[in-house]
């Protein structure tokens, strides 16, 4: 069976910081995945800090709640500042890397 993370993560929509501004995100709810849901950079990193797992992934088309899963998302703490990434160091921006922006 393929492993349930909290949230898969589809797209992504960045500010002019560089800062992940909106998140296309299918949340699991028990045992299926949700609806498209849009969820805003405070809600994820505060997700992330309290355990909740979330990855990049992409939609089966045609399978309902199957999706193709990419890197994890983590959130790191660097100089004071919260990042959201998939990458194990971070520069001075969120990076979700091989997300399409929306």
């Amino acid at each position: 069976m393929a492993k349930k993370f909290d949230g898969v993560i589809v797209a992504v929509r960045y500010n002019r910081d560089g800062q992940v501004n909106l998140l296309r995100v299918y949340k699991l709810r028990g045992a299926t995945y949700s609806d498209l849901v849009l969820l805003d950079r405070e809600t994820v990193l505060t997700q992330l800090k309290s355990g909740k797992v979330y990855t990049i992934g992409k939609r089966k088309e045609f399978m309902a709640s199957t999706f193709e899963y990419g890197k994890e998302v983590t959130a790191i703490r660097k100089n004071g500042k919260d990042f959201i990434t998939t990458r194990e160091t971070v520069s001075n921006r969120d990076d979700l890397e091989e997300t399409p922006s929306f």
